[in-house]
């Protein structure tokens, strides 16, 4: 199976387009993102790092991001095709990735850059909630995403929350690293032809449609 890069700024929408991608071809969903908070979690000197980086809108230590999706990785089948969120971020992560798939026998098939304008970007960071017991997310500023009664999901009545790198100075600061670390990765990509761009900024099934043409061979690179 393929093995595709999510490329994309804070809240541009690949948690949801890795679950649909998940339901559509059966990819495994690998989000740094999600293994760091998970990690934040413990109660030790790694954990409590991982924690107070997070909230202040920086990147945890590079030797501690590589272990643990090399981690992850070699849990794998290497029938089940993966989608990688949040890694890598620049091109240092970049090259040490290409290790890590060369050490486990796997390749980069795709890399997908998802194109969104800040200012959605902005609105979906300040406005998410995430119900704390079945995970489901809202967003107080869209209608459409809001929930019936404020603070409590709609699905299983649990209490919203907001995560605490979900404000504004957080997401100036990620962002900021976004444009200056991450932009490079576009070109790298583009010269090993496997970049592909999509239009973020349109619906769900729109941007879900452009990134399964993608994966099924459908769709021609972005030069």
């Amino acid at each position: 199976m393929k093995t595709v890069i999510f490329l994309a700024p804070p809240a541009a929408g690949k948690g949801t387009q890795a679950d649909l991608l998940k339901e559509t071809c059966g990819y495994v969903h690998v989000a740094m993102g999600d293994i760091l908070r998970e990690v934040a979690n413990n109660e030790d000197e790694i954990g409590e790092y991982v924690r107070e980086t997070l909230s202040s809108g920086g990147f945890v230590k590079d030797e501690i991001v590589y272990r643990l999706m090399e981690q992850h990785l070699s849990k794998l089948s290497d029938k089940e095709g993966v989608i990688l969120d949040g890694f890598p971020r620049y091109i240092e992560q970049a090259h040490k990735l290409d290790e890590i798939m060369k050490h486990l026998k796997r390749k980069i098939d795709f890399v997908i850059l998802f194109d969104i304008d800040k200012e959605i970007l902005q609105k979906r960071i300040t406005g998410r909630r995430i119900c704390k017991d079945c995970g489901s997310i809202y967003n107080i500023n869209f209608e459409a995403q809001s929930p019936k009664v404020e603070s409590i999901c709609d699905k299983c009545h649990g209490k919203l929350y907001q995560r605490s790198d979900d404000n504004m100075d957080s997401f100036e600061i990620r962002y900021q690293n976004y444009l200056k670390k991450t932009y490079p990765l576009i070109d790298f990509y583009q010269q090993k032809g496997l970049l592909h761009i999509v239009n973020a900024n349109r619906k769900t099934e729109e941007i879900a449609k452009d990134i399964n043409n993608i994966v099924m061979g459908k769709s021609e690179k972005n030069d």
